[in-house]
């Protein structure tokens, strides 16, 4: 293993990808001066951050420890013939026939549940619930289905657009008005602290950081969520049970903070 072909690795991997020691280090929770060190070939960075660090990179590990060599080689060796080259499957082709699976497994059981409801009822009662949910959960995952980056900001994009029309719709068929008002102020809170917990882990990569600061979200959430089924009359006053959970989240966050993390 050559830490000076890995370190010169790293940073043409870093500089390729338009970021600089120190934003790179902010990005793993790491000193500027670790990432330094890596490229210069003094060190190597820690097992512990090495995934978070090839995922930032756009590289595999074998890419990363073999200091470049694998991606070198391929992009030197003779492309396959077509013929070769079109029986494996690529990346984006698997992820298309994995939508076209989730899409077809929805419509499959929705339908089932319409012939079912049909032949028991002698109409559409219940099987048109399924419906509405079955249509939201399509919606919410299949961004991170076919997205290769940026599935998981899709998905809640979807989740941020149809939540509120699949609650009016859920509450229509139900015929209670709560399911709508308080699913609502439920979801809008939800769907708040979920981007900003996207957005921790966006800026700081999978770090015991960006770990504590989701946990401390999560612990705000619950807080607001049990304020909120008290103020809209659908809960009792949050008791020592709901503070628990939210305790619960902030040790974990403080346990996350104060995690020492390698390669520093």
């Amino acid at each position: 293993m050559d830490q000076s072909k890995i370190g010169t690795f790293i940073m043409e991997r870093r500089k390729k990808r338009g970021l600089t020691q120190a934003q790179l280090a902010e990005r793993l929770n790491i000193t500027d001066r670790a990432v330094s060190k890596w490229e210069t070939g003094k060190s190597l960075p820690d097992s512990s951050i090495m995934l978070a660090l090839c995922e930032i990179l756009d590289i595999t590990a074998d890419q990363l420890l073999s200091g470049g060599r694998e991606a070198k080689a391929a992009e030197s060796a003779p492309s396959l013939p077509k013929e070769t080259a079109g029986r494996v499957p690529r990346r984006g082709e698997r992820r298309w026939r994995l939508a076209l699976l989730l899409t077809g497994g929805l419509f499959t059981g929705t339908l089932v549940c319409f012939i079912c409801d049909t032949a028991l009822t002698g109409g559409l009662s219940w099987s048109r619930i399924v419906a509405v949910s079955t249509g939201y959960a399509w919606a919410a995952l299949l961004p991170w289905v076919i997205l290769k980056r940026g599935g998981a900001a899709g998905s809640l994009l979807s989740l941020s657009v149809f939540t509120v029309p699949y609650l009016y719709s859920l509450g229509r068929l139900l015929r209670v008005r709560a399911v709508f008002t308080v699913g609502t102020a439920m979801a809008v809170l939800s769907l708040v602290f979920l981007w900003l917990i996207y957005a921790a882990f966006r800026r700081m990569g999978r770090t015991s950081q960006a770990m504590g600061t989701a946990c401390l979200l999560l612990a705000g959430l619950t807080a607001s969520i049990n304020g909120a089924l008290y103020l809209l009359e659908a809960a009792p006053p949050p008791d020592a049970w709901n503070g628990m959970s939210v305790l619960l989240f902030l040790l974990a966050a403080a346990v996350c903070f104060t995690w020492k993390r390698g390669g520093e």
